[in-house]
This record gives C-alpha cells, sequence and structure tokens, in this order.
C-alpha cells in the first residue's frame, strides 16, 4: 500500500512537470503551436503617427491682469455701485467719494478762468493796436494760463473721488460700505481679467533645452473634471533654481467661461521633441519577459517573429523606436496563435482572426 502512494505521487509530479514543460514551450516566442493550415489574422501596414516626450508639472493660475482696488485719497464713500463678482468694463464707475468741496473748488477755478479768459483777450486786442505794452500782456497771459492749470488741478481733484475699473474683468468682493472712511491703500475690492489666464510652474533643468516659447501645453484640473485648457509657453525664466535645480516656466491659456480662477491648482501637461515615428497598435504586441515582439508577414504569406524596442504610448498606439519600418505589414489579431515561419490567411474579420480572445501566456524571470 505504501508503495502504491509513493507511485500514485511519482506520476502526479511527472504529471505536473510535464503539464509546466507544454505552458513554458507555449509561452516562448517562436515556440507557440496553433491550429493547422493557414491561421487567419488581421494586418496592417506601420504608419507613422505623432508622438512627443511627456513632461508633467505642477501650475498656479493667475490672472492675466489683476489689480487690487484702492483710494488714492482719504474721504468717506458716498455710492457704491458694484456687486461682488460682478463683470465690468473698462472705466465703469465703481464707488464714488464724498466730493462736495472738490466740486466747489472746481467752480470757482472755472468761474476764474472764464474772467482771465476775458481779460487776456481784451488785453491782447489792445495789444495789436499798440495800445498796451508787451508786458501788460505778458502778464495777462501768465494770469490766464494759471487759470486753466487751477481748472485742470480742480478737475483731477474731483476725479480721484470717482474710482473707476482701470480694464475689464471680474470684480471680487466688496470691502467697503457707503460711510465707510477711506485712505490711501484701503481695500475696496479686486479685478481680474479671466479672459485669459497665466498659469506659472517648473521643470527640471534637464528638460530645459526641449522648451521654446510658443510651445503647446495642456492643463487640467481637480476642481474640473473632464475639462481640458490649451495654451502657448509665453516665458522662461533666464535662471535656474540653484536649490530645485528647476526653471520657472509661465504658459498663457485661453478662459472664455471663465473657469479658471486666481489661485487653481492645475496638472501642466507640456509636449517636448515632437516627432513622427512609425506605430503600431497596442494588440499587435507579444510580451515575453521584458521583450516585445511583433509578426511580421512576408510575401510568401508566412511570419516572422521580430523584436522591437518600444518608445511612447498615446491612444491605443505605440511608437516602434527600433525593429521594424515604415510600410512593413505586422499582424494585429490573431498573433496569439502563431508561431515563427507560420503560415497565414489573410482576413478582413477581426472575429475570425481573433481565435482564443485570452492573451498569450507571459513567462516571467
Amino acid at each position: 500500500m505504501k508503495r502504491l502512494r509513493v507511485a500514485i505521487v511519482i506520476l502526479a509530479v511527472v504529471a505536473v512537470v510535464l503539464l509546466a514543460q507544454r505552458f513554458v514551450r507555449r509561452s516562448e516566442p517562436g515556440r507557440r503551436s496553433g491550429p493547422g493550415g493557414e491561421t487567419p489574422v488581421r494586418v496592417e501596414a506601420a504608419g507613422l503617427r505623432n508622438f512627443a516626450d511627456l513632461v508633467q508639472a505642477i501650475g498656479t493660475v493667475s490672472a492675466s491682469e489683476s489689480v487690487t482696488i484702492t483710494s488714492p485719497v482719504s474721504e468717506l464713500v458716498a455710492e457704491v455701485l458694484f456687486q461682488d463678482g460682478a463683470f465690468v468694463k473698462r472705466g465703469d464707475v465703481l464707488v464714488r467719494l464724498e466730493s462736495a468741496e472738490e466740486s466747489a473748488d472746481l467752480e470757482v477755478a472755472r468761474a476764474d478762468l472764464d474772467q482771465q479768459t476775458r481779460l487776456f483777450d481784451r488785453v491782447q486786442a489792445l495789444h495789436e493796436k499798440d495800445m498796451v505794452s508787451q508786458q501788460e500782456l505778458d502778464i495777462a497771459r501768465s494770469r490766464f494760463e494759471t487759470a486753466e492749470a487751477r481748472v485742470a488741478a480742480a478737475q483731477a481733484r474731483l476725479k480721484d473721488r470717482v474710482i473707476t475699473a482701470p480694464f475689464d474683468g471680474v470684480l471680487g468682493i466688496r470691502r467697503i460700505s457707503p460711510g465707510t472712511l477711506v485712505s490711501p491703500g484701503s481695500v475696496i475690492t479686486t479685478l481680474d481679467d479671466l479672459t485669459a489666464v497665466r498659469i506659472d510652474f517648473t521643470v527640471p533643468e534637464s528638460v530645459m533645452a526641449e522648451i521654446a516659447i510658443g510651445q503647446t501645453v495642456e492643463a487640467v484640473g481637480a476642481a474640473l473634471p473632464g475639462k481640458r485648457f490649451v495654451g502657448k509657453v509665453t516665458g522662461i525664466d533666464s535662471r535656474v533654481d540653484p536649490t530645485t535645480r528647476a526653471v520657472a516656466i509661465q504658459a498663457r491659456v485661453p478662459n472664455p467661461e471663465r473657469l479658471l480662477r486666481t489661485g487653481m491648482l492645475l496638472t501642466v501637461d507640456l509636449a517636448c521633441r515632437p516627432r513622427d515615428s512609425v506605430a503600431v497598435p497596442e494588440q499587435a504586441l507579444l510580451a515575453y519577459a521584458d521583450q516585445q515582439y511583433v509578426f511580421v508577414l512576408k510575401d510568401d504569406q508566412t511570419v516572422s517573429q521580430r523584436r522591437v524596442t518600444l518608445g511612447e504610448r498615446e491612444s491605443g498606439w505605440v511608437e516602434i523606436a527600433d525593429g521594424l519600418a515604415e510600410g512593413e505589414t505586422i499582424v494585429v489579431d490573431g498573433a496569439m496563435n502563431l508561431r515563427d515561419g507560420a503560415r497565414v490567411r489573410v482576413s478582413d474579420s477581426n472575429d475570425e482572426a481573433a481565435g482564443d480572445s485570452s492573451p498569450p501566456p507571459t513567462k516571467t524571470e
């Protein structure tokens, strides 16, 4: 009985070893066994596609134009003419300050200007008739010009009491109310031009040489899922930070819907070294350990297994850095049933060419 058990164990071990060897042989490139006769496959010609090395960075949004609205003078607020978050155009009146004294000063200056104008005209007419001296004419002209300057100064003081938007943009939160005493530097609100925004980010100095003004950037943010913003590099710092060994980059991104706000955090993708390279669909690749292979169709309707070196991946396509030339025909579907030198039948049907849909076993070391 003991010998019978030993024999059973030995037979089980032999069976496991044989199955394992068969599995390894099927997983090794060039040793997959396929059905007899021609294997149906679908093929494609290897063509060129555009690829680029992708550099990712974290960027911060800032408005293309941004200003803090303050008062140029110390005065009481008479009227607040804006709402929080409102869109305003350049020149729109935001705040009026008390200006009774300045208005009165302007009226006095204008009255004096009218008087000096009439006096100057009269003296000038008399001078033309040689009835007054040149000195009297010069005095009249000086008084007239002084009166003009007083009017301009009064108008400027009155203008300081009317605070307007310096450019088109979106206002922030109101920080004052009617009756508030403001002084130079007192914050009234903020104004941001968000029709286009700046994104500031840094990249390692190792890729600095591959970045140029006008290069395309794409940005996404966690606060705006599904939205992708495309812009251009507009500035590259002339210095590398000695601590981080990174260089500051600035990009400008159109923001017509004003979805991006100042201070938002974005992930920025920067495409470097754009190029046209030979590419194949991902399903055409067969993996064995850390190596990649494709089956190339030859003129006699047999296939040759070829090792390839991969580059970048993009949208279901893989860049072939080495091992395959443009125009060579490769097997796209049905490769899992092939072996090196197998005869194939080109089919237009994906179902017929796919055969067993399970991926080929991969041997790892």
